[in-house]
């Protein structure tokens, strides 16, 4: 369930509800449903261990921010609905609008894709300022708090009635403390202790689909000249397993990462960083890395695996009570999904709201379950391109990837397939919609 078939926030359609809301997270999925339970709820308290700056700055809790993150069209348009103004408010603040085939060199199976007809537009931003405009727009609202600097410790509940009352705590000042709730949502990331509590309380844990990649990045920030706005993504593929980006963020700066997949370390001294990029299909990178002013240290982040927790599947789920975001299911991040499935799963919790809010966490899960169906299919799907990769494999997933392959070089030469491609990318469509006639047959036509 992309952006396109996704019926859009609308504050109106959910009836007020009494009482408080409590968020677990103030990352993208936290914020995102901070957000929309504001619009709900009298008050919305956000629970974050981390000590959260005034200004956009790496969070000590969540190294990977150092890392380049893109906004994909679903995401963007989801953050514009819940936040009015955001996507001005990023540009502002340094972020850059750009067109994704024109102004962004993509580099896949060989080659450089051609540029669509459509422009397609996406903001370019670090990952701290993305966080610090939401953030900023969610302080706004009178009615939402934030606790940080205090760790979540487990939920307090009501047996007989199945339902989660609450939360348990330690405080900024240390000390153990409780916190009722209407509602409570686990945006707590991958480190979510949800699975083991339901294991410990009586409940079924849910199956997980694990898919081991092995991809450590490296990512180091450098001068940009003002009026210099390109940017290049190379796609790593099976004989090289070394993949790069090079972002232009607020700044006047770029993001340069290198990818390493499957036993590809990703350099961390100056060195071997430039002698990695050097080997590059396209030289822009090295280029820049030699020519620039270094602005930071290299800083790696290791991903082992994409992982979906399929909450979907429980047959008895304790009420009053909901999990979003990298909490259900995390991605290989070189694709990108993570704020964009965020916001959709914030989007979700608004929707389930909309019937009331007992059986609220399993009609959420039913609500997420496409959006994760879609980032999944692309994000696993493409990464069993490499023979190393292990895990459930999704259906048909050798026989789509061929396909793929075809379209993206046929897309070498060929704007409608470039756009076509990017869509799906975006979360805008559906994959099947690379299966149409006019794209089939663009794909599949004898190459005279």
């Amino acid at each position: 369930m992309p952006l396109n078939s996704m019926k859009r926030y609308d504050e109106s359609r959910v009836e007020h509800i009494t009482g408080t809301a409590v968020v677990i997270g103030g990352s993208m999925a936290g914020l995102c449903a901070a957000r929309v339970l504001a619009g709900i709820f009298d008050d919305v308290i956000v629970i974050e261990r981390d000590t959260l700056s005034d200004e956009a700055a790496i969070r000590d809790g969540a190294p990977q921010t150092s890392q380049p993150h893109a906004l994909l069209e679903a995401g963007r348009a989801t953050l514009e609905d819940l936040f009015p103004g955001f996507t001005q408010s990023v540009r502002d603040a340094g972020g850059l609008a750009l067109n994704m085939t024109r102004d962004i060199v993509w580099y896949d199976k060989g080659d450089t894709v051609e540029e669509a007809e459509t422009p397609l537009s996406a903001l370019y931003a670090s990952r701290p300022l993305f966080e610090h405009i939401v953030r900023k727009k969610v302080r706004s609202k009178s009615n939402i708090s934030f606790r940080d600097g205090c760790h979540f410790i487990t939920y307090t509940q009501n047996r007989s009635a199945n339902q989660i009352t609450g939360i348990k705590f330690r405080d900024e000042q240390g000390e153990e403390t409780t916190l009722e709730s209407k509602i409570t949502v686990d945006a707590s990331g991958r480190a979510s202790k949800t699975p083991s509590w339901l294991a410990n309380n009586g409940y079924a844990k849910p199956d997980v689909d694990r898919v081991n990649i092995d991809v450590t990045y490296s990512t180091v920030c450098i001068s940009r000249p003002t009026d210099d706005h390109h940017g290049v993504l190379i796609a790593p593929e099976p004989g090289r397993p070394r993949g790069a980006a090079m972002l232009p963020i607020e700044q006047n700066q770029w993001q340069i990462l290198l990818q390493g997949v499957h036993g590809e370390r990703a350099p961390v001294d100056t060195e071997r960083f430039i002698s990695w990029a050097a080997q590059l299909p396209i030289q822009d990178p090295v280029r820049e890395l030699r020519e620039q002013q270094w602005l930071t240290d290299i800083r790696r982040y290791p991903f082992p695996a994409s992982v979906r927790h399929n909450y979907h599947t429980l047959h008895r789920f304790p009420d009053r009570f909901v999990v979003i975001g990298d909490a259900v299911a995390s991605f290989n991040p070189i694709y990108g999904q993570g704020m964009s499935v965020a916001a959709l799963d914030s989007l979700a919790v608004h929707h389930g709201l909309s019937d009331g809010i007992t059986g609220v966490g399993p009609r959420v899960f039913d609500l997420i379950k496409p959006v994760i169906h879609e980032a999944w299919r692309t994000a696993v799907g493409n990464d069993f391109i490499f023979n190393e990769t292990t895990g459930p494999k999704p259906f048909a997933t050798d026989l789509l990837n061929t396909y793929a392959s075809r379209l993206v070089k046929r897309a070498h030469d060929d704007g409608v397939l470039t756009e076509a491609f990017l869509r799906v990318f975006r979360l805008e469509r559906q994959a099947t919609s690379l299966l149409h006639p006019r794209i089939l047959w663009r794909t599949l036509r004898p190459h005279l």
